[in-house]
């Protein structure tokens, strides 16, 4: 059993050698999913629930802490075992002090044991001389029936009192048959989970180890996916500065062609606003024209009219563009720079920097196949070395004989089961027939009682009572002497049994529930005078190492791992089986040396950044986007045609109806016309220019800075790729490293946690122990035992006042020899009244001649 536990330790050694290793930092590795140790579940429940039986096991309980309520002798208990005891003169003081209460309540029933055979002997031969109630002639009293009354009802009390204590030992004599009867299915689910336990532990065992593979496999599928975790982890360092250099250069470029578009679009919307403006002002020029010939007209002369005309007349000066472009400088050849710079498709080249660096994970991979591989071979010898020790140790051989002993001890146990049922029978039996004593004695107090209620009858002299009434005395008198004739012999079973019984609950039973018990066995040098721990002098050969009783006891109850209980590391030294830190400082070491170079990655050529300097000075930023601003910021015309043309109309509605209101009428809808097929274009080709003119000085605004920029980050970028990437590998190689021996970590950790919960959990062990003595010796025997001697006890203490008063009582109901006969003029009815005294007045003695 221990022997199979040294690949355990071996695994658990496995973590501590790994965990030796102290990266410089230690990403959390993917979780790796082992599954679950493979383990049955366990039949035995170490647990009796007595049932309704259990109220008198606790009452029985408290009268031996009444007995008892001194605390357990742990001193005492250890000189004993020592051989000791009595070398100290208060040895025997304490051990008195603490037996007080059993040594009285011995020394009672000794007392008892002695003296009611002897009272009974002489009861009897007093009797025999007419005397202690022998005399078949009774007394009459005025408060005979009073006596008569309580004597009964005394003497039923008592035999009720004697019958509950008969049914308690009844009741503990058949739990304790029953329970021996079904104790077989208990020990056969005992032999059942050990053999679960040993057969289970080497396929958890073997679990543990395959789950290596789990570990191999996963370690195994990163370094199959170099590129894309170390070759991925290089990529994102580096790219931290990287990747916002070729974002620069491209969003560069892109700013080259929408350069191009905004010069493209001053270009043709200058020249549309100026032939615009042109023809507008042509228009404009015509229209003036036109109105002023109207307004000359000899209807504006009426006095209605003149007014209005005049209004008119001055407002024709407002029908005039008002925005010059015609002076605006062009952009021809910024254009025709610009236009140089776009022969070189700068976008392209950054696509290809973005290419060349994408391309890193593919470069490790290509750079480390041959270190790999050797990783690779590491890893698999690491497997075939624990499946190799695994099979040299004798793990099957040692299960194989616990297995044949735990076979023997099956075998044994049930070829003697049938003796024990035997000798329960008999014992049940003896305890039967203790009962059947009382139960006579009762049988004769209860018929006493009956016959003798049932068949007084208070008219009926002493000397003439009935048969009934007569026979009841006689039962009770039996009962009587039964009762000296028994209560002897059934003291005696009650004190052997409550001095046995009692102090195993005490000495036995409460110490192991409160594990006072496992103090004393644990005590140094106790078990074996030259031996600290008896335990681990026994399982190691080492008695200094700390294995206690108790510690294994409560870590198998909690069900904990036999390796954990055991604390089987100090049974073998797992370092000479298997240095799992070599291996892992081998794999450490050959990651280490991964050399990776990145120098053929060309983020952005020369021409690239020629380019970007040609850009740089195409002239943009010499446009003079004041003047531009300036012109776009006015309106086509000085005044909104719409405007003026409503009001034209509104102004000829003033007019009386007439030519005049019509000409002017048509010369609004002539100005609305020409806003809407000149001004309108015209305010449109503004916006667009607008909009380009404003994109083109965001643009040039420090353009040669912004460009030097750009290609100071893609040089520095590339300076790191060049001279500086090493450090960068070397740091990810690291981090890459860790998570390979990260998961071995876990696994070592999955690896001790199973083994100290899981791994052959010793449930059955602590099983086999509270079955043994909390069940069997303690629940079953002790309990039972005790509520034997306790319900004997009582029946036999009251049948004491029983005799008493069925002696008593018996007097009243048996038909005496001779009886006191008064006269009532004399005596003032004092005494028994007879209606028939044959003419006697005085008193008188008679005598009958009728026999008991």
């Amino acid at each position: 059993m221990a022997v199979e536990l040294c690949l355990l330790l071996l695994l658990l050694f496995c973590g501590s050698t790994i965990s030796e290793v102290q990266p410089i930092y230690k990403p959390p590795p993917g979780t790796l999913d082992f599954g679950f140790v493979p383990a049955k579940t366990y039949d035995t429940g170490a647990y009796h629930e007595p049932g309704a039986i259990g109220i008198l096991f606790k009452i029985v309980h408290a009268f031996l802490y009444l007995v008892q309520p001194n605390t357990f002798p742990q001193d005492l208990i250890r000189k004993l075992a020592q051989q000791q005891f009595g070398n100290t003169q208060g040895d025997y003081q304490k051990a008195i002090y603490y037996e007080i209460g059993f040594i009285v309540s011995a020394a009672l029933g000794l007392l008892f044991i002695l003296l009611l055979p002897l009272v009974g002997l002489c009861f009897c031969m007093c009797r025999c001389c007419d005397n202690c109630g022998g005399e078949m002639h009774q007394r009459q009293k005025k408060n005979a029936d009073c006596q008569r009354s309580c004597f009964a009802t005394f003497l039923f009390v008592a035999s009720l009192i004697i019958s509950v204590g008969v049914l308690c030992a009844y009741a503990a004599n058949q739990h304790l048959t029953n329970q021996v009867r079904g104790a077989k299915k208990l020990v056969n689910s005992n032999f059942k989970d050990l053999k679960i336990f040993l057969n289970d532990t080497p396929a958890q065992i073997d679990y543990l180890v395959s789950q290596y593979n789990t570990t191999k496999d996963k370690a195994l599928s990163d370094l199959n996916n170099v590129g894309p975790v170390l070759g991925t982890r290089v990529q994102e360092q580096l790219g931290k500065e990287v990747r916002p250099a070729l974002d620069a250069a491209l969003t560069m470029a892109g700013a080259i062609r929408e350069t191009k578009e905004a010069l493209e679009n001053v270009s043709v919307s200058v020249e549309v606003l100026q032939e615009g403006t042109e023809r507008l002002h042509a228009n404009l020029t015509e229209v003036k024209m036109h109105l002023s010939n109207t307004l000359n007209d000899s209807a504006c002369s009426a006095a209605q009219a003149a007014s209005t005309c005049n209004i008119i007349r001055n407002s024709l000066a407002q029908l005039n563009i008002n925005a010059n472009f015609s002076g605006l400088p062009g952009v021809s050849s910024q254009l025709a720079k610009i236009n140089d710079v776009l022969k070189i498709d700068l976008s392209s080249l950054v696509q290809k920097g973005y290419a060349a660096f994408n391309d890193t994970p593919d470069l490790v991979v290509n750079q480390t196949r041959n270190i790999l591989s050797d990783i690779k071979s590491v890893l698999e010898s690491i497997g075939s070395n624990i499946t190799t020790f695994t099979r040299a140790l004798p793990v099957q051989k040692i299960l194989a004989d616990l297995m044949v002993h735990l076979t023997q001890s099956e075998a044994y146990v049930q070829d003697y089961f049938p003796l024990v049922e035997q000798y329960d029978f008999y014992r049940w039996l003896g305890c039967l027939i203790l009962c059947c004593m009382l139960v006579l004695i009762l049988v004769f107090y209860y018929l006493g009682l009956l016959c003798g209620t049932c068949g007084y009858d208070k008219h009926a002299s002493p000397t003439t009572r009935g048969c009934i009434s007569n026979t009841g005395g006689n039962f009770l008198m039996a009962g009587v002497g039964f009762s000296f004739l028994f209560s002897w012999v059934l003291m005696i079973v009650v004190v052997l049994t409550f001095v046995t019984g009692g102090n195993v609950e005490k000495l036995v039973c409460e110490p192991f529930e409160d594990k006072n018990l496992f103090k004393v066995l644990d005590t140094p040098y106790l078990l074996n005078k030259h031996w600290k721990n008896y335990l681990a002098g026994v399982i190691f050969k080492n008695p200094n190492v700390n294995l206690t009783f108790e510690k294994v006891y409560s870590d198998c109850k909690e069900n904990k791992g036999i390796y954990t209980s055991l604390h089987l590391e100090h049974l073998f030294n797992i370092n000479e089986l298997l240095n799992i830190s070599m291996y892992t400082e081998d794999v450490a070491l050959k990651i280490e040396h991964i050399q990776i170079n990145l120098s053929k990655i060309i983020l952005l050529d020369e021409i690239g950044k020629e380019n970007l300097l040609n850009f740089s000075s195409s002239g943009i930023d010499g446009i003079d986007f004041s003047a531009y601003l300036t012109e776009i910021n006015k309106s086509v015309t000085k005044v909104d045609l719409l405007s003026f043309a409503n009001d034209l109309e509104a102004r000829a509605d003033q007019l009386p109806k007439g030519a005049l209101e019509n000409a002017l009428k048509g010369h609004a809808n002539n100005i609305r016309m020409i806003h809407n097929q000149q001004v309108v274009p015209l305010e449109q080709a503004m916006s667009t220019l607008n909009q380009s003119i404003r994109l083109l000085k965001r643009t040039s605004s420090e353009l040669m800075v912004k460009v030097k920029n750009v290609i100071s980050a893609v040089n520095a970028a590339q300076d790191l790729i060049n001279n500086n990437a090493s450090q960068v590998i070397v740091q990810e190689t690291k981090k890459y490293m860790d998570t390979i021996i990260g998961y071995f970590e876990q696994y070592t950790e999955w690896v001790k946690e199973s083994i100290s919960m899981e791994v052959a959990a010793c449930k059955p062990i602590a099983n086999v122990i509270d079955t043994a003595v909390d069940i069997f010796l303690c629940s079953y025997i002790a309990d039972s035992v005790n509520t034997f001697w306790f319900g004997l006890g009582g029946s036999s203490i009251f049948l004491i006042p029983a005799i008493i008063f069925a002696v008593k009582l018996s007097k009243y109901y048996r038909r005496m020899d001779t009886e006191d006969v008064y006269d009532d003029t004399e005596n003032g009815n004092n005494g028994y009244h007879k209606e028939n005294l044959y003419g006697i007045h005085n008193p008188v003695f008679t005598s009958s001649v009728e026999q008991w």
